[in-house]
């Protein structure tokens, strides 16, 4: 049913949660699993019309990424499967994370997308926003969100 799984990671436990799963259904359906991080290198904007040089931060950033990912894999490799990992990096002002993961799902192209949801409401869901509810905004594709503890 899903040949094809793709797993938002972001290092939280939530996301560790949702790899769990992507992993037992890909099990389950002998799926192809790709994992993806992605870093969002426009936040170094700090206005319009300047962009500050902070390759360090950028670097750090995507340092960072890597090794999201490469625990990620270790972890499907300790469950006796094989994933490949992406890690996609936003350039642009005008592109969220969640519409990076849909990007990626549809570029694969994935039969479905896991990925965890922290479950925030009220202002801290207004002022942090929401990865996952944009991904199910977005997606053509089945979705499958994972809720932390």
């Amino acid at each position: 049913m899903y040949g094809r799984i793709l797993v938002a990671v972001d290092g939280s436990d939530t996301s560790k949660l949702a790899l769990g799963e992507a992993l037992a259904l890909a099990k389950v359906h002998k799926s192809a699993l790709r994992i993806v991080h992605v870093v969002d290198a426009a936040q170094l904007f700090v206005s319009d019309n300047y962009f500050a040089q902070l390759d360090k931060l950028e670097s750090a950033l995507l340092d960072a990424g890597k090794s999201i990912l490469a625990e990620a894999q270790a972890t499907c490799e300790k469950a006796g499967l094989r994933a490949e990992a992406r890690l996609a990096e936003i350039q642009t002002m005008n592109l969220r994370v969640a519409d990076m993961v849909v990007e990626e799902a549809k570029a694969w192209p994935a039969d479905l997308i896991v990925l965890g949801t922290h479950g925030r409401r009220g202002l801290s869901r207004l002022f942090l926003g929401s990865v996952a509810e944009g991904v199910v905004r977005a997606a053509t594709l089945p979705v499958l969100l994972i809720r932390g503890k």
